[in-house]
């Protein structure tokens, strides 16, 4: 399955017009929500498993991620983005960065 693919399936699942005028900060809103329940289920892990990620910690993260990964699509769907677009352009400059040794930089535009 490719981005693009992915990102046509899962539009599919979501209820919300995309011609409304609150469609984008709904999706920025349950993007935001979601990787932070990603960083809460890592919390506990750290909490109750000193770090030590389990099969069912797994099982879960992998839940949460695809949320993640479902309001990233379509938060670049909304704004006319493809997702296999969206993600070469990262993997683009997260190449630049390295190739030009300030991928451990601060700042956006290094």
């Amino acid at each position: 399955m490719t981005f693009d693919e992915y990102q046509k399936q899962a539009a599919t699942t979501s209820t919300i017009d995309p011609n409304s005028v609150t469609a984008p900060y709904y999706f920025a809103l349950g993007l935001t929500g979601e990787a932070g329940e990603v960083a809460e289920k890592l919390k506990k892990v750290i909490r109750n498993h000193d770090g030590d990620i389990s099969q069912l910690d797994m099982t879960e993260f992998k839940k949460e991620l695809g949320d993640v990964l479902w309001y990233i699509a379509m938060m670049s769907r909304q704004v006319g983005l493809s997702l296999e677009d969206v993600a070469a352009t990262n993997l683009a400059k997260l190449a630049d960065r390295k190739e030009r040794d300030v991928i451990k930089s601060t700042g956006d535009n290094r």
